[in-house]
């Protein structure tokens, strides 16, 4: 199911959680911030699972940074035993000429250790970046295709918090914690080894800090977890606050809600501050235990060190060495312990990412019959997208690639309790244009999203299609507010057919009646578009909206208030474009102007959820019901309104 994020204003107003486009709604503020559902968060062990199959591709690469760390930290290893060497030759009164091997041996140690840790860190950062680069593209991608209703229920906080700061998290851990804490555990355990090669006495000595040292890792990662878990999903409560009440600020300020929101804010970030305290404190008593397992560990090697050279067992050189080995120790093992902090920051930003990579809400069969194929959001630039049944599931199914689209029993609520659509039943016969049409709220942007695959009805069916050419869409979207990506014109339309060729631009282009001025821009379909490109009129840019439709070329397409955007003097052009761009096609069309509705070959009225009527204009007119009343007060205030378009598309029957 391909989402889109064009969110139409009736359709929040439809579905009732009270987000509306102008930002009325208080939904995730104050009182009503504990009914957000937020996006999963996978467990330690899928993620842990997730990571194997990340990792999977890369074997050669991490056996090569295994194998390159463990050579640059066991040769790391060799420079104690020669400065002990040289104690010992120091010692015995030796010549200094018998200095030089050690000191020339110590400069070949450091080079040599300097080249090989170089390539290993390299390495490492090269498999990190890897994973991390493949855990992004797969958390974009179903994060694309996560269900409306779902981002909605979340809040687009959490869904943002976790593309900016989780994100951040874990590329910082993946750049600077993970290199340095594969080289502190080589460090750590091929060291204690060495020690137990002076003797096993020093290894027994340098033990002694091991239980403080993790009972302090046991006493952190239990506190760190959940403390850390708390503060991002803190973080992301008030990121959302702050969407909630810059995206409503005009509202905000005509209600006089100023304090009332600031409150709100005030809260949420007082709420992460706090919980950003509590880290730091938890940090700040890591270190204090760790201090203490250092000076208990050290003092153990120098006694066990004074006790067996003066029994002979070992030299003063040896001993030096060993002193050396555990010296060299607190390093790495601070260094292990303090990543643990990163570690859990990027475990908990990991498991919020995982949670959104695994959800396979928008693939779960939830019982009901949809058969909504491939669909296309072009109204957002974003070309083709996957429905929820293929053609050969279609086929399956008896679907005939005949362009009709049937809808079923289909009810609909947002929320338990409050039904958007109540029983809807609608067939779209091949190449009709239909428009739909009724008051704010009435469930015209839900039913079309339906029909678009954007949602999955909460019971019933939603028939469509197959696709014209395999794998391609049954389905596209054209909504009131378009995205324009910066960049090259011609490239933004070839979003929706990557191998359109410019003659197939031009074409498409002309079909809405935009070629003439884009051959005008500066550089034709090379001008530059988009933020900080050429700018264009709302118009022009629905055009283009309108032309990836037909270069998409979908048997099916739906409009919805695709011409609201252009305001009065650009309505007629847009509409005459629209039309255009659904020839041949089967259309639904939510009409913004009921000049739509008058020229479409049939007009479908919603009201509380429900078809109410269906029919021609002149019908509905003479019927005197919901769309007669509709009718006259829209042309009430429009004089051309008086003289509809002639139809004449001959009678059809009503839809129930």
């Amino acid at each position: 199911m391909s989402t889109d994020t064009n969110t139409n204003t009736n359709t929040d107003a439809e579905n009732g959680t009270g987000e509306t486009g102008s930002g009325t709604g208080e939904t995730a503020t104050g009182q009503n911030a504990t009914r957000r559902e937020l996006l999963p968060t996978a467990t330690p062990a899928r993620t842990r699972a997730a990571l194997r199959e990340l990792v999977r591709p890369h074997r050669r690469t991490a056996l090569a940074c295994f194998a390159t760390m463990t050579a640059a930290t066991a040769v790391g290893l060799l420079v104690q035993p020669l400065l002990g060497h040289m104690v010992d030759l120091v010692a015995d009164h030796r010549p200094p000429g018998d200095l030089t091997l050690p000191a020339v041996l110590l400069v070949v140690v450091a080079l040599v250790q300097g080249g090989t840790t170089a390539l290993g860190l390299s390495l490492v950062s090269q498999l990190g970046e890897s994973v991390l680069a493949r855990l992004r593209e797969r958390f974009v991608d179903r994060a694309l295709r996560l269900p409306l209703e779902q981002v909605e229920k979340a809040g687009t906080g959490d869904l943002s918090a976790r593309v900016t700061r989780d994100v951040a998290r874990v590329g910082e851990a993946v750049r600077s914690a993970l290199p340095e804490l594969v080289r502190s555990v080589l460090a750590i355990v091929l060291t204690l080894v060495a020690m137990a090669a002076l003797d096993w006495r020093f290894l027994l000595a340098a033990l002694i800090a091991v239980p403080v040292q993790a009972h302090t890792a046991r006493w952190y990662v239990r506190n760190a977890v959940p403390l850390y878990a708390r503060e991002r999903i803190a973080t992301g409560a008030q990121q959302q606050q702050l969407l909630d009440t810059i995206a409503g600020a005009g509202t905000v300020r005509a209600y006089r809600l100023e304090e009332q929101h600031t409150t709100h804010v005030t809260e949420r970030s007082s709420a992460a501050v706090g919980m950003t305290m509590r880290g730091v404190e938890l940090v700040l008593r890591f270190y204090n235990r760790l201090h203490v397992a250092e000076y208990a560990g050290l003092a153990a090697v120098l006694v066990t060190g004074f006790f067996l050279v003066r029994a002979g067992s070992v030299s003063i050189g040896t001993a030096t060495a060993a002193a050396l080995y555990f010296h060299s120790l607190f390093s790495p093992v601070n260094s292990a312990l303090v990543l643990l902090d990163d570690a859990q920051t990027a475990t908990a930003a990991l498991n919020r990412l995982v949670g959104v990579t695994d959800d396979t809400g928008t693939d779960t069969d939830t019982g009901t019959d949809t058969d909504t194929g491939g669909s296309s959001s072009t109204g957002t630039g974003t070309g083709t997208g996957t429905g929820t049944g293929t053609g050969s599931e279609q086929a399956a199914s008896g679907i005939e690639a005949s362009g009709a689209v049937t809808v079923v029993g289909v009810h609909h609520a947002y929320e338990p309790g409050r039904p958007v659509l109540r029983d809807v039943h609608l067939t779209l016969r091949p190449g009709e244009r239909v428009a739909l049409v009724g008051p704010s709220g009435a469930g015209k942007t839900t039913l079309a999203k339906l029909i678009a695959g954007v949602h999955r009805p909460a019971s019933g069916s939603v028939r469509l299609p197959r696709p014209k050419a395999p794998g391609g869409p049954s389905v596209a979207l054209v909504t009131q507010e378009t995205h324009v990506f910066a960049g090259p014109l011609a490239e933004d339309l070839r979003l929706a057919r990557d191998s359109a060729g410019d003659d197939e631009l031009r074409a498409a282009l002309a079909t809405v009646d935009a070629l003439h001025w884009v051959e005008a821009l500066p550089e034709g379909l090379a001008t530059v578009v988009g933020e900080g490109g050429h700018r264009l009129t709302p118009a022009q840019v629905q055009q283009l909206a309108l032309a990836r439709l037909v270069l998409t070329d979908p048997p099916v397409a739906v409009l919805d208030e695709a011409t609201a955007e252009a305001g009065s003097t650009g309505a007629r052009l847009l509409e005459r474009a629209a039309a255009r761009a659904v020839e041949g096609r089967t259309a639904l069309v939510v009409a913004h102007r009921l000049t739509q509705a008058a020229a479409a070959d049939r007009i479908v009225v919603m009201e509380d959820g429900r078809i109410v009527e269906s029919g021609r204009h002149d019908e509905l007119c003479a019927a005197g019901g919901t769309y007669a009343s509709l009718w006259q007060a829209w042309s009430g205030t429009r004089a051309d309104a008086e003289h509809p378009p002639h139809t004449t598309t001959a009678p059809t029957p009503k839809d129930h």
